[in-house]
This record gives C-alpha cells, structure tokens and sequence, in this order.
C-alpha cells in the first residue's frame, strides 16, 4: 500500500469480497437501504413526468392553435391580463367603483388572413342505461388540426353528422354504453349516435361528449327554457392559427378590446414582469410562493430525509458491527502485517460504501422499470397522462448518494469499534472488557429536559407548533442517546426470569451496541405513531363532542330545487319504498315568478324572497357601518352575550332557503319539537316561528317577495330598504331555543295562499323506526339515480369517524417497523452468538431451548422499543393538544370582542390517550414478534468442528 489510493483500493475489494461471502446479511442491509432510494427516485419520475412543459400544457388545452381567445366578461371594456392569460381584470373599473359586466364580440378581434375554430363548452343531463348522469359537453370539430392534441381518439371515428357523438371512455363507463349507442337529454328529444370514444389527456376521469358545433348546447338550451328548466351555461373559446403567431404586444392589442388571450409564443416566452401592466397594480404580483414557505417546504423535507436515514442507519449499523465482529480475525491479521487502524477502519467503511453503492444502482435501475411498467396505473391514480418520460440524471444521482452517504453513516461507529480492538484481542477471538459510555447517557438526559421544557413552553406559553414540534424531537433524541443505559436498567429485572427470557435479556445487555440501534429503531417508530395516534384520537374525540346534527338521529330529509320540484314525488316514492319510514313531512317552498324559477332567483322572471327582521328587531352592531369604531370591545362582547338582538339561532342543521318553509304538523314531530302550542298555532292558520328577532311588535312575521334583483342588490349594497312586497303573518314564537335543525320558520300551505305567497315542492322529511342498511341505501341511491334529479338526500347517523382506518394503518406500520427492527436484531444476535447457542447444546440443553431464546430474543428487543416509544410518543401529542387550545380560546375571545355570535361557551380541548393503539403495540406487537422468530428458528443447529487458535 503506497498511499490512500492503494490502501482504499485494496479496502474496498476486501469488503466486496465479505459481502459477497455473507451474501445474506449484505442482502438484507442492502434491501434496507435501497427500499427507500427505490420509493424516491420512483417518486421523482412519477413527478417529473407529469409535470408537464409550458408546451406540453399548451398542446393539451389549445391543440395546435396559435393562441386562444375567450370573452373577458366586461362589456367589450379594456382588460389587463398575465401572460399566461390565467387571470385579468377591467383596465379602469366604472364609476360605481364596481366592474363592468358584458358580452364581448370575438369575431371583431381576429386578425385577417386568420383560420379559427370554436370550442364550446357546458353540460347537460343525458340519458344513460341506468338513468341520468350530469355530463360535461363539448361542441369542436375535434378532427380539424388545430384541435390535435386536445382529445385522443381511442376508438370508432370523429362525429362527421349533426347526430353524430364522441364520448370519453370514463363516460362510456358510467353510463353503461358503447360506440354505436344513442344519446339523449332530459327535456331535449333528439338522438345522437355515439361513433368513438376518446380521453382528455389531462383528465382521464371526466365523463364527456364532443358533438360538432352547433349540433347540441344550443337547441338544448332551448329546449330546457321551453321545459322550465335551467338553462345551462356556456363558454365559448375561439382557437386561433395565425401566421407569425401572436406577440406580447399584439396581445396587449387585443385586450383593448375586453378579449383575453393565451398566446402559444408569449407563454413560451413570456415578457418580463415590468412589461406587463397588470403586475404594475396594487396587490397583483407573479404569485410565486414566499421565500418563508419555499424554506418551510425544504425543512420539512430536510427533516424527514434526514429521519429517513437515521431510521436506516440505526437498523444497519449493528449489521455492519456484527460482519466487523466476524470478520475480527482477518482485520487482526491486517494489522499484524503493519496495518494501521486507519486501514482498519477504511475495511469496515468500504463495507458501507460497497452496499450503499450496490443500494444505489439497484434502486434507481428498479425505480426505472417500475415506474415504466406502472406507467399506465400511475396516469390512472393520478388522472391525467404524462407527458415525456422526463428522466433527471443530476436528481437520480443526488438520490443515489443518499444511498451512499446512507451505509457510509451506518459503518462509521462498527468502523471506529473495530479499530479500537487489539491485534491479540482481533487474532485469539476474545472481545475484552467492554464499558458502555457515560458521557452519552448524561448527553441524552440534557437533551431530555430540554426538550421537554421547550415543549412545555411551546404549550402552555407561546402558540407556535414549530416549538412544540421541535422541543418534542430533542426529547426523542434524548431518549435515543440514553437508550444503551436503558438497556443496562432492563437488564437487572433478568433475575426473576426463567432461563430463557433471562438469557435473551442478558445477551440484549452485554451487547447494547446491537441492541440499542434496534431498541432506537422501534423506540423511534413507535414513538411517531402514538404521538399521531394520540393527536388524532383526540381530534376525533373532540369532533365527536362538538358535532351538529342536521336532523334527529334515524331521519331523513331530501331538496329538490331544480324544474320547479318535479321530480318530488318521485323521489318521496322512492325513499319511502326502500327506507323503513314511520311519519313523512311533505314541504314546500315559496316561490317568486314564473314556474320553474330556483329559490335563489336568477334567470328572466324570476325572483327571490327573504324573510323581514322588523327595524326594532336588528342587532345594533349589524345595522351601521364600521361597528368596530363605533362600539367598544366590552360593549361588543356584552351585547353578545345579553342583548337577545344579537344572539344568532343555533347552528347546525340542513340548510334551509331563507329558513322557511310550507308544511304541517308533521314536520314537528319528524323534528322532534314537542311545543304545545306550535300544531295548534299552525292549526289557526299561524305562522310558527323559532327566531325572536323575526316577530314584529304586532305577533306577525313578514315575508318580502323581490322581483327586481338588480334593485335589490344595489340596495343592499348601499345599506337601503331592499324593494318588493311584504306579506305580514301572524306569527307564533316557540321558547325554549329547541333544536330546528336550520328551519326558523313553518306555516301551513292555506296560511302561505292567504297571505298571497306562492308555493312549489321543494323535499319531505320523514322519521325512521331503524337506519338504513348499506343495501337499502346502494338501492335508494340506484332508483335516485335512474330519476336523474338533483336530489340533496341527507340521512342523519350521528358522528361517524373515518379515523379507523387511519389508526388501523398506523398500528401495523409501527407494528411491521417493529417487527422488522427485532427481527434484523435477533438474526443478528444468532449470528453473534453462535459460540454461545452450540455450547448450550454442548452442555445438554434441549432443542426447545434455542427456539424460545430467538423468540425472547426478539421480543425483548420489540418490548423495550415499544415501552419507550410508547412514553416518548405521549409529549409531543399533548404539547400540541394544548397549544390548540390556547389558540382556541384566543379566537373565541376574539370574536365576542368583534361581534360575532355562535357558541357563547369556551372552546375546551379534549385529550384522549388510544388504549387500543397502545394495547396493540405493548403487548400484541412485542408477542406477535418473539412468537414469529420462535416459529422460523430452527430448533437443531449444525454442530462445527472446534476452532483453531
């Protein structure tokens, strides 16, 4: 060896040599470290793929067209975009200090010698095999080239007839047909063939037919106006081919004509930002993320790397010190024959560096052809196709030397071990006098207490998670450092134990450089799950306690608000038919205009109602502006809390349009509200009422019937008496603040006719004697399905956690990583300790015996890590349980001091410990473990000729 390079040289073919010798234990650490560099690298192409170019994005949404044009929507006003033409505004806003609203004329702003094409967008119900399904329609002449790229056929051909459809396979799929079916919509008579199918390439999961423009959103829009129905809405983009494309300037041109467009040439080469007018405003900028948040992404990505890697590090460490251990006799030799304990300690990392390497290439290649082979089962999952399968060679490579610097880290301390051994001490077997360090353990109880005060102020001081968060990591590090000492303190309770667990704990304590790793291991996974655990059974708990229901428990309610409730007798039959009902409540709601017309207005002669809060009635702090100036914090929160003006009705509850509604006495009793007086307030034609501020000073209730909404919403915009008639009902008030469940107000239909107010089905609700099974709702939601409206179904079944699965998955991933890091220890301990196990065979101890010692082998390890993960995981859980409580009782105190109403009562955060996780883990986990490695341990082991010394 001349220099470094040689004796390198020579180090590393000693250690491929080893690791090809003891092909097991390299596997296995192998397999450890290349896991991870497969999931990221795979990670990384997946993500890569689908990040899509600016103009892989651009073939996808205009095709080949040179730039697209759309209506801005103000009027023909001048508009200032992006570049990207993602968003604009009005270049100068209309004295009223609002936008202008407006159609703009796209033809006017093409350029001559231009070759267009429409591409029209809306929706419609459209009849399928199983009912109706709300799709996405599309009118483009999808074979023209300036459209390739937008859609890929899959099968049949392009529409070439009015008649004639293409639909996307995810539509296909839904709807039960096949090419050479027939089409139609609700309200809209006229088939149409479908001749192929195709996907977008950026949403595979949209269900959606492309007809030739013209062929179908228009005479269907006329047909569902002619129907009472609502008019779907549609847009209109005009994709352009241009000779010389179009330039920034010539964009800016065409904006003054209130067109927005997305230019194929400014997109790929988009301006500077000082060129562009938009950014120059105010509160418009590049929208990129902050510095705060780009350096918040690369902690958090930092620290689960580097988890990650102490994770591995921590499991293949003892591997490496066990292969230095065997392989003492050859490192002895070395140094017998002038070998430094630099030499030495070059062997035992090259070991490292030979499986981080073999860790990576394998990774990375397998990542490579996975991701490959799963290529089409990745664009599936995600629903859009990749783009070019972008392979990052800097990327793969920075994630191959994880890898590296991954095993160089886990043979550092085996390395330092090994060089530490005398040459007699290597050549003759004997391990020496061995004494587990003192500064580390104190190193690890500073660290303890450290973190545990920075958790503890985190919690109870400051409302900062990153405190918490981080005190709770130092105290698991500090736990981890003093893990060999703990092994030490587990190892005195050997002496009330039988044989055999009392072997495996004094073989755990007389080698803690193999067990604590382990130990930290499990200590370190365990510890993450029950601290997730125990916050997300206290989230759940406390979701569970503050839950609102939007009907009694059992009941049933349904909406339909479109067609005028057409379809409510229908849908009453159905849930009737397949649901075991007990009392229908039938209602109704007020309607403003001509049938047909939705309860929020909107549409030619159409309307909208509200219900009148007597001036006398209205909430101080609600009726002037700037309330915050004008009322004082105490005087805020005072009238709040006592002036039954500003005290809100309780939430929860479906919603209800304007709280009112038109039904009977049944109602009540479907809602659980037992007033006395209530059914016979509704039987003397009056209107029953939940809401003081709503009852005037003469017992009646008003109800205002807005015809013009223009006027009205200029009203309320400038704090004036909204216009239109006003309908006075006498009025009953219900004490006692019951649970509506959103409704504030119910008469009787004659009372609603007396009053002059107009009524259309809008639902029913009913009581149950049982809920519904998951049968009876898959068949109520079929028959729901074949009706095809719009029904807004609720079924009340309490609180339901959706956490199960989630503590479920937790529980066997601890469990699995524990499983895993005792199991590695134990294999390890058999190798380490076979002198051991042959001179108990010697000595005539039974087979049995080396079954049940690898099983407590195993199990003492699994034991230890799960105890102490289990305490380890308790502090960061509760640390930042009681921070969101701090943070809660701030906001509440907040908004009484702002004025807002809601629950009067102080925010109160639960904290709940999941016995159940911690059950699973300290005694399932650690048995579940020692019973594996007793059933794949064999009893017999071969008997080996004596060694040589």
């Amino acid at each position: 060896m001349k220099n470094w390079f040689h004796s390198w040289r020579a180090a590393v073919r000693i250690a491929r040599r080893d690791a090809w010798r003891a092909k097991g234990r390299s596997s296995l650490v192998l397999a450890m470290i290349a896991l991870p560099i497969l999931g990221v690298c795979a990670l990384d192409l997946t993500y890569r793929s689908s990040e899509l170019s600016p103009g892989e994005r651009l073939e996808r949404t205009i095709g080949a067209a040179d730039a697209s044009f759309r209506d801005g929507g103000f009027g023909g006003q001048p508009i200032l975009q992006t570049p990207q033409g993602d968003n604009y505004s009005p270049a100068k806003e209309d004295d009223s200090g609002g936008w202008p609203s407006g159609s703009a004329d796209l033809r006017k702003a093409l350029p001559a010698g231009a070759r267009w094409i429409t591409d029209t967008q809306g929706a419609a119900k459209l009849t399928t095999r199983h009912g109706l399904l709300q799709t996405d329609v599309r009118e483009l002449k999808s074979d023209d080239p300036i459209a390739r790229g937008i859609v890929t056929l899959l099968d049949g051909r392009h529409p070439q007839k009015a008649d004639e459809v293409i639909a996307t396979s995810a539509f296909l799929e839904q709807s039960g047909l096949s090419i050479g079916s027939t089409v139609s919509a609700r309200n809209f008579d006229r088939p149409y063939r479908v001749v192929g199918s195709y996907e977008l390439p950026d949403s595979l999961d949209t269900a959606q037919i492309t007809a030739l423009p013209g062929a179908f959103l228009a005479p269907y829009t006329k047909a569902a106006e002619k129907a009472g129905a609502l008019a779907p809405g549609s847009s209109t983009t005009y994709l352009v081919q241009h000779a010389g494309g179009f330039t920034w300037n010539m964009v800016q041109e065409i904006n003054t004509k209130g067109i927005a467009v997305v230019s194929r040439a400014v997109v790929l080469d988009p301006p500077a930002d000082s060129e562009v007018p938009l950014y120059q405003r105010s509160g418009w900028g590049d929208f990129n993320s902050s510095p705060a948040a780009d350096a918040m992404l690369l902690v958090s990505l930092g620290t689960v790397v580097g988890l990650a890697m102490l994770e591995i590090c921590l499991l293949a460490g003892p591997a490496f010190a066990v292969g230095a251990r065997r392989s003492r006799r050859q490192l002895g030799l070395v140094g017998a024959n002038g070998g430094s304990r630099s030499h030495i300690r070059a062997i035992v990392l090259s070991g490292g560096l030979v499986i981080g390497i073999a860790a990576a290439v394998v990774g990375t290649v397998l990542a490579v052809v996975l991701t490959l082979a799963l290529q089409p089962f990745l664009e599936e999952y995600m629903g859009q196709r990749f783009g070019a399968f972008d392979v990052r060679p800097l990327e793969l490579l920075g994630i191959a030397l994880l890898a590296v610097l991954t095993g160089l880290l886990a043979a550092i301390v085996p390395a330092v071990t090994a060089s530490r051994q005398t040459v007699l001490a290597s050549l003759t077997g004997r391990r020496g006098v061995r004494s587990t360090s003192k500064v580390l353990p104190v190193l690890g109880l500073v660290a303890l207490l450290l973190g545990g005060a920075l958790a503890l102020y985190g919690s109870l001081v400051t409302d900062q998670f990153i405190v918490v968060a981080g005190g709770s990591a130092i105290a698991e590090l500090g736990v981890v450092a003093m893990t060999p000492a703990i092994v030490g303190l587990f190892g005195r309770t050997g002496r009330w134990l039988p044989l055999s667990p009392r072997l495996a704990l004094r073989d755990a304590v007389r080698n803690r450089g193999r067990t604590a790793p382990a130990v930290a291991a499990v200590l370190a996974a365990v510890a993450g799950t029950v601290a997730v655990a125990t916050y997300t059974a206290s989230s759940d708990a406390q979701y569970r306690a503050e839950y609102t229901p939007s009907l009694p428990h059992g009941a049933v309610s349904f909406f339909q608000m479109e067609e005028g409730g057409r379809d409510v007798p229908a849908v009453t039959d159905a849930v009737q038919r397949y649901l075991s009902v007990e009392t229908r409540a039938d209602v109704s709601r007020v309607a403003v205009g001509k049938p047909g017309c939705p309860p929020w207005g909107g549409g030619d002669g159409c309307g909208r109602y509200e219900v009148v809060v007597p001036a006398g009635n209205e909430c101080p702090m609600w009726t002037v502006d700037d309330a915050s100036e004008k009322f004082t914090a105490a005087q805020r929160r005072k009238m709040i809390r006592e002036d039954w003006r500003c005290k809100e009705s309780r939430g929860g509850g479906i919603y209800v349009d304007g709280g009112l509604l038109v039904g009977d006495a049944r109602l009540l009793k479907v809602l659980g509200i037992t007033d006395p007086g209530a059914a016979r307030a509704l039987a003397e034609g009056k209107a029953v009422t939940f809401h003081k501020p709503l009852v005037a000073k003469d017992g009646t209730i008003g109800v205002k019937q807005i015809t013009d909404l223009k006027a009205a919403d200029e009203a309320a915009t400038n704090r004036k008496p909204v216009p239109g008639k006003v309908s006075s009902v006498p009025a009953h008030l219900v004490t006692g603040d019951p649970a509506t469940y959103g409704l504030q107000v119910l008469m009787t239909p004659a009372t609603a006719k007396a009053a002059g107010l107009a009524t259309a089905p809008v639902g029913a609700y009913f009581s149950t004697d049982r809920l519904p099974s998951g049968e009876q709702r898959q068949k109520l939601d079929a028959e729901l399905a074949k009706i095809g409206a719009g029904v807004d179904l609720t079924v009340e079944e309490g609180y339901v956690s959706d956490d199960s699965l989630f503590m479920l998955a937790l529980t066997i991933f601890a469990g699995l990583v524990t499983v895993g890091a005792a199991g590695i220890a134990t294999g390890l301990a058999q190798a380490d300790a076979e002198a051991d196990l042959k001179t108990l065979a010697a000595v005539g101890a039974p087979p049995r015996v080396r079954r049940t010692l690898s099983g407590f082998q195993c199990g003492v390890v699994a034991a230890m890590g799960v105890v102490l993960g289990s305490v380890s995981g308790l502090l960061p859980a509760l640390g930042l349980r009681l921070t969101e409580e701090r943070q809660q009782l701030r906001f509440h105190e907040q908004n009484l001091a702002e004025g807002w109403g809601g629950d009067l009562t102080p925010p109160y955060v639960l904290i709940v410990i999941p016995w159940e996780t911690l059950a699973a883990l300290l005694v399932a986990v650690p048995l579940g473990a020692a019973l594996l490695a007793a059933l794949v341990t064999r009893s017999k082991g071969a008997m080996a000729r004596r060694a040589a010394t």
